[in-house]
């Protein structure tokens, strides 16, 4: 019995033995015909309700007057190289004076 308990407790969480009566299993053996209980006594022991939730022990709030989103979005504008990119890429241009404005770093 302990050999069968050690072979399949890896599938303990995905799985549930269950007893069959005689008459209804025909491929009956030892293991089959002798039902244990599910309880705490039993070695083999599964619980079958969920355990209840884990309470909220407190909850934090953050107001922020700006998002970090529009802080990021409001420094493109402040570099003068990621303004033209983003010019650049915001519409189709063809603009070679915007390309040469850029510093060299960055035309590559």
């Amino acid at each position: 019995m302990h050999r069968w308990q050690i072979a399949i407790q890896e599938y303990r969480g995905n799985m549930t033995i269950v007893h069959k009566d005689g008459n209804i299993n025909k491929n009956e053996d030892g293991l089959s015909r002798w039902p244990l209980p599910n309880d705490i006594d039993y070695p083999a022991y599964v619980p079958e309700t969920i355990s209840p939730q884990i309470p909220i022990e407190g909850i934090s709030v953050t107001d922020l007057n700006t998002t970090p989103f529009e802080e990021v979005r409001n420094s493109y504008t402040q570099d003068k190289n990621c303004s033209i990119l983003c010019q650049l890429l915001t519409k189709d241009c063809k603009y070679n004076s915007l390309i040469n404005a850029l510093d060299e770093i960055w035309k590559k």
